[in-house]
């Protein structure tokens, strides 16, 4: 590789650790072609990224970043994943490693708190954002529509009285 491609890698990087939300590094040694192309596809839906790295490059991209205290986990074959929802990437990385024993969760990153592989696990099994958005929703609407179903009670009620009357007389 040579020195501007190795500079481009370091900028991209730089970039990335920057911006995201959450980092998983990972071990992927005997993962086939097909296989990390099925857990790239499984990142990118939940709407993370995965991405094979260079060590050295990858230290040099952390120095400045939130993600400067995982240094220590780039050795071996290394590949990270990242996303902007905190729970997403944990999540999809998790769920291909528990099929697959050839992923390894080495740890990662949320923000500037550095996680073992058993905290990016737990990190995992959190609902989503989406999912926790949803359960607020429900919580927001279930007083309301309880609300509008006792309004409306007494007005039933008085009219079932007025029938009664009505047919009464």
């Amino acid at each position: 590789m040579l020195r501007a491609q190795k500079a481009k890698v370091v900028e991209d990087l730089h970039a990335v650790f920057s911006d995201t939300a959450v980092v998983v590094v990972t071990h992927y040694q005997g993962l086939t072609v097909a296989e990390a192309t099925e857990l790239r596809r499984r990142i990118r839906e939940s709407g993370g990224r995965f991405r094979v790295v260079k060590n050295r490059l990858t230290k040099r991209a952390l120095a400045g970043t939130p993600y400067e205290g995982i240094a220590d986990l780039f050795s071996g074959p290394t590949a990270i994943a990242w996303a902007d929802d905190p729970v997403a990437a944990p999540k999809a990385v998790c769920d291909f490693a528990k099929k697959n024993e050839k992923l390894k969760v080495v740890g990662g990153a949320l923000g500037e708190t550095v996680l073992d592989a058993e905290a990016v696990k737990a990190l995992a099994a959190l609902p989503s954002l989406d999912e926790l958005r949803a359960k607020l929703i429900a919580l927001i609407q279930t007083p309301a529509s309880r609300l509008v179903g006792v309004l409306q009670a007494p007005g039933g009620q008085l009219a079932r009285v007025l029938a009664a009357r009505g047919e009464q007389g």
